[in-house]
């Protein structure tokens, strides 16, 4: 079975399409670099020992709210609210729709599936993106990050089980298109199939060890897949 073929067969079985946001709908931080926000929540923990250390290592803005919860409650309170501002301000710069996104998600909703956006990224940064580019009509639900809760994002299936729930549908009738390790981990915990979006190179190669249902390059096949699906 070619990649093509392996990818309608998964879209035709889903009823649901979970979109993650960054990366198969968004870019977040090409107009706000990554480890610049990073930088800016590591210096909140900057008098907190060993969790300043470790958050001075990661150039991840989401490794960092994940050490400052393991430091303390309110520190990582204080830092996820600076984080979700960090997004919004990302978003704002991040520019268009990743090619090929605004295509796949118009042949979802033509086709008669439903679409959530399903992410670790904060809920209020995704619906400035949606708002801002008028992607609302093909969109239901979004599943942002579980607020104060940072064990529960993906790789943990709950924002997937949860988004079913919210879309009154079995997790099983459900596919994720994701680009991240995570994304793959999380489907496969929650019973969903998984397309993974090999945006940078090797991808393709760590989604395929990793068992990804199917595999594309570019939203834009997505979108062509679902007008046939």
């Amino acid at each position: 079975m070619t990649h093509d073929d392996q990818l309608l067969m998964v879209l035709a079985n889903a009823r649901v399409i979970f979109f993650d946001f960054d990366g198969p709908v968004c870019d977040v931080f090409a107009g706000l670099p990554a480890p610049q926000v990073a930088k800016q929540l590591s210096a909140l923990l900057a008098s907190h020992g060993p969790a300043a250390a470790k958050a001075h290592d990661t150039d991840d803005p989401i490794e960092v709210v994940r050490i400052a919860y393991e430091a303390s409650p309110e520190l990582g309170q204080e830092v996820e609210q600076a984080l979700m501002a960090a997004e919004v301000e990302a978003v704002a710069a991040a520019g268009p729709p990743t090619p090929g996104a605004v295509e796949a998600l118009q042949a979802a909703n033509s086709s008669g599936k439903a679409v959530a956006i399903v992410s670790n990224n904060s809920a209020e940064c995704v619906q400035h993106f949606i708002e801002t580019h008028g992607l609302g009509d093909y969109i239901v639900k979004v599943i942002g990050r579980p607020a104060a809760q940072p064990h529960l994002m993906k790789p943990n299936p709950f924002p997937l089980i949860t988004a079913a729930e919210l879309m009154h549908t079995d997790v099983t009738n459900c596919t994720l298109i994701g680009d991240s390790l995570t994304d793959i981990q999380a489907a496969h915990a929650a019973g969903a199939t998984v397309i993974g979006y090999a945006n940078k190179p090797r991808k393709a190669e760590l989604f395929a060890e990793a068992q990804a249902d199917a595999i594309t390059d570019d939203m834009q096949t997505i979108a062509h897949a679902l007008t046939m699906a």
